[in-house]
C-alpha cells in the first residue's frame, strides 16, 4: 500500500471533486510547484490510486431509463459456479455494477437499462443461458435520495470522524 501524505490526500481531494482542474492549479492548491505536483500525479496514477478521470452524465436528461437492483442467490456455491456467472455478466452493458456479497445472497447487481420489458429481456437472457441462478429478487429505483461524487477515502484514512 502506497503511503499518502496530507498533499496526496489534498490532491486526491480536490480531484475526486474536480477532475477537470488543470495542472497549474492543482499544483497551486496544494502549494507546490508544477513538476513536483505531475510527479505526485504520475506516481498515483502509476500506483493505481487514481484509475481514471470521468465525466458525471445526468442521463436522465438524455434518454427515458430505469434503474434496477437485483439480488441473486446461485442455485450452487463452488468456485466454478460464481465464476460462471461472473464471466455471463461481464459482456452485458446494462449491468453497470456488480457486488459479490455475504449473507443471504450472492450478488447485488446495479442495472440501467430502457425500460422494463428490457429488463426483462436481461433477466430471460440470464435464465436460458444458464448462469445458475436459483433466485432473484428485483427492486426497481424510483428516486436518487444520495449520490457521492466518491468514495469518503479521508475517513478511510483516519482523516475525519
Amino acid at each position: 500500500m502506497l503511503k499518502l501524505d496530507d498533499r496526496d490526500l489534498r490532491m486526491l481531494a480536490i480531484l475526486r471533486e474536480e477532475g477537470r482542474v488543470s495542472k497549474a492549479d492543482l499544483a497551486k492548491r496544494i502549494n507546490l510547484s508544477a513538476a513536483p505536483c505531475w510527479e505526485r500525479l504520475k506516481r498515483l496514477e502509476d500506483a493505481g490510486i487514481i484509475v481514471g478521470y470521468r465525466a458525471e452524465v445526468s442521463l436522465r436528461k438524455i434518454a427515458a431509463h430505469i434503474v434496477v437492483l437485483m439480488a441473486v442467490e446461485l442455485e450452487q456455491h463452488r468456485a466454478e459456479d460464481f465464476a460462471l456467472f461472473e464471466r455471463a455478466i461481464a459482456p452485458l452493458d446494462e449491468i453497470v455494477t456488480c457486488w459479490a456479497v455475504g449473507g443471504g445472497f450472492d450478488y447485488i447487481m446495479q442495472i440501467v437499462t430502457r425500460d422494463i420489458d428490457s429488463y426483462q429481456r436481461l433477466v430471460d437472457h440470464l435464465l436460458e443461458a444458464r448462469t445458475g441462478i436459483a433466485r432473484y429478487f428485483t427492486y426497481v429505483v424510483t428516486k436518487p435520495v444520495k449520490q457521492s461524487a466518491g468514495l469518503p477515502f479521508d475517513l478511510l484514512i483516519g482523516g475525519k470522524g
